[in-house]
Formats: structure tokens, C-alpha cells, sequence
């Protein structure tokens, strides 16, 4: 007899953590792993587009994935994941080697989201890190939560900003920059005359 996805545990409302506790879906728990869930999907969606050309980056997001899996497993409550200091200290690795490479000038001026495609899956992604933080931050207020998982997840969005400006260098796209036009802000200040 095959397995079935579907177990009907969850059709009112409740769900389990793995530590065995039942709790309902609109808890802040869940909108934690939720979120984490979306950064992993739009994280192999990126690891997909990368190919062969950026393959060591494509092996980072794999490494990466699997990490945010024991953040999800850590947050459910289960007592055999932890998440370790030396994983945000990869991250850190990775970013170094990352900012090694990229043009001199690169972070002296906003850029609009996107640029390539590629890009555009990787600002995407890392926008979702960025509000997966925020949730995480959320429920550390009432529930007791390692540091070390903001840590690693305040780290990763920095990553995956370097990696979209990496990806968007290697392609030659000439970044459009963030711009204030004097005229639009003119227009749009508040007069208190």
C-alpha cells in the first residue's frame, strides 16, 4: 500500500510541530517556517537558472537550502536540529569572496531591483529573506528562539544582494541607478507656506 500525502490531521485548522505539539495554522509559528518555506523555493528556483556557468554559486544556494531546512526543523520545535555559529560564518566566507570579485565602485549607489533575469530571481529572493527576517524577529519576541538563526538569515539577504550584483557584473549589465530628480521632489514636498 502506497503512502498518501494527504493525512486530514490538519482539516480543522491545527497542525504539528516535530516536537509533537498540535497548534493552530494561524500561529506565529507557522508564518515563520511559511516564510522560510517561500526563501527556499524562490532559493532553488535561483539554483536552477544558474547553470553550469555559475555552478559554485548553484552548490552554495544547494548548501544554503539544506541550511534553511534546519532553521525550519530548529523553529518546529525539534530537538535535533540546531543551527551552528560556523554556518554564518560560511555565509560570511562567501560573501568576502563574493565582494573580492565585484567591481570596485559597485555598492556606492542604489540600484533598481532586477537587471537581468537572473538578478530579477535573486532580488526577488532576497526580499523574502529580508521579510522572513522580519516574522523571525516577530516571533523571538514571544517565544524563546536562538539568535543565531537572525543572525544567519540577516547574512543570507546580504549574500543574495552580492550574488545578484555578482551574476549581474558576469553578465556585462550596466546597473540603473537609484536617482533623485530634483524636479520630482520639487513636486512632491510638502509646502507649508
Amino acid at each position: 500500500m502506497k503512502i498518501s500525502i494527504t493525512t486530514k490531521t490538519g482539516d480543522m485548522g491545527e497542525s504539528g510541530l516535530a516536537n509533537g505539539e498540535r497548534t493552530t495554522k494561524s500561529d506565529q509559528v507557522f508564518e515563520v517556517i511559511g516564510t522560510l518555506d517561500e526563501v527556499n523555493s524562490w532559493l532553488g528556483l535561483v539554483a536552477a537558472k544558474l547553470g553550469v556557468s555559475f555552478e559554485v554559486h548553484q552548490q552554495h544556494l544547494y548548501q544554503i537550502q539544506d541550511t534553511l531546512f534546519y532553521i525550519g526543523a530548529e523553529v518546529a520545535r525539534s530537538p535535533k536540529a540546531k543551527l551552528e555559529p560556523h554556518q554564518v560564518e560560511q555565509l560570511e566566507t562567501w560573501e568576502t569572496e563574493l565582494q573580492s570579485e565585484l567591481a570596485d565602485n559597485w555598492h556606492t549607489q542604489f540600484v533598481l531591483p532586477g537587471g537581468t533575469e537572473l538578478g530579477g530571481y535573486l532580488d526577488v529572493a532576497r526580499t523574502v529573506c529580508r521579510r522572513c527576517e522580519r516574522v523571525t524577529v516577530g516571533y523571538a519576541q514571544q517565544t524563546p528562539l536562538s539568535p543565531i538563526i537572525s543572525q544567519y538569515l540577516n547574512r543570507l539577504s546580504d549574500y543574495l544582494y552580492l550574488l545578484r550584483c555578482f551574476v549581474n557584473q558576469k553578465a556585462e549589465y550596466h546597473e540603473k541607478k537609484f536617482a533623485v530628480k530634483t524636479a520630482y521632489v520639487e513636486k512632491v514636498k510638502p509646502k507649508f507656506e
